[in-house]
């Protein structure tokens, strides 16, 4: 049975990637309400929550329901850090690959090889945003739906970065390259340097799960694999980290704030 309260049961996550989903936390469920591709079913809010979202409600013009703390962490769970709001929504419309290769002249195509945790996935996102990536692209399997935790990580992303699901990842490679994308995997054993890349025209960045890393067919199906610069003891990074340092660089040369 799926979470409810007085007032009526909550639809669950639904399917993986469809079917409405539930967002949670004050600046996921903010860039939401901001979104009007966003549709809103239900909006459950402390008082504490529908005061810091005041603006947000307002110009959407749509009801809250007023709940406790306590009946949101029996929806979803005691430690979920939920900030007091929930919002039943749909996903967003989903983009094409090309969409995506339309956008790349204004920064980088990030592709995720196979990584499932909510929580890294987020905060790549988030990065993406704030350094102006085209899109990111994952696929419909093997990836965490775009909701829930990984929507409370990306602080807001979500909203702001187009993702393409794909049934095959080496195919979508070959697309990208057949439309002129450069396909750099990042990679602790590469044979060359990120920083060694000019990172200008179309770009794809190719960046597999902590651990496991990339898969051999997504290896092979990359133009070039680099390794970012470790100097320290600790040569291994987050794919987070990685994405967050290489999307910095990439942005720094399109600012023209380093030499290519």
């Amino acid at each position: 049975m799926g979470p409810q309260d007085a007032r009526g049961s909550l639809k669950g996550a639904g399917d993986k990637h469809g079917g409405p989903v539930l967002l949670f936390g004050i600046h996921a469920v903010e860039a939401a309400l901001r979104n009007p591709a966003r549709a809103v079913h239900r909006l459950l809010l402390t008082e504490n929550a529908e005061r810091r979202l005041a603006a947000a409600i307002a110009a959407r013009d749509i009801k809250t329901e007023r709940v406790r703390p306590r009946d949101l962490d029996r929806q979803l769970g005691p430690d979920t850090v939920h900030q007091g709001a929930l919002l039943e929504t749909e996903p967003l419309p989903e983009p094409t690959l090309d969409d995506l290769l339309e956008r790349t002249a204004s920064g980088p195509i990030i592709v995720l090889d196979q990584v499932t945790d909510p929580h890294n996935v987020g905060a790549v996102l988030r990065s993406a945003a704030a350094f102006g990536a085209a899109g990111l692209v994952m696929t419909r399997r093997h990836s965490p739906p775009l909701s829930g935790a990984l929507a409370k990580s990306a602080s807001g992303a979500l909203e702001l970065v187009p993702i393409a699901l794909v049934q095959n990842l080496a195919r979508a490679l070959a697309e990208m390259g057949e439309a002129g994308c450069t396909r750099i995997g990042l990679d602790g054993t590469g044979p060359g340097l990120i920083e060694d890349e000019p990172l200008c025209g179309r770009i794809a960045l190719v960046l597999g799960a902590e651990g496991k890393g990339l898969r051999q067919l997504t290896r092979e199906t990359c133009d070039r694999l680099c390794r970012i610069a470790t100097p320290g003891p600790l040569a291994s990074l987050n794919v987070s980290n990685a994405a967050a340092i290489v999307l910095h660089f990439g942005a720094m040369r399109r600012l023209g704030k380093l030499a290519s």
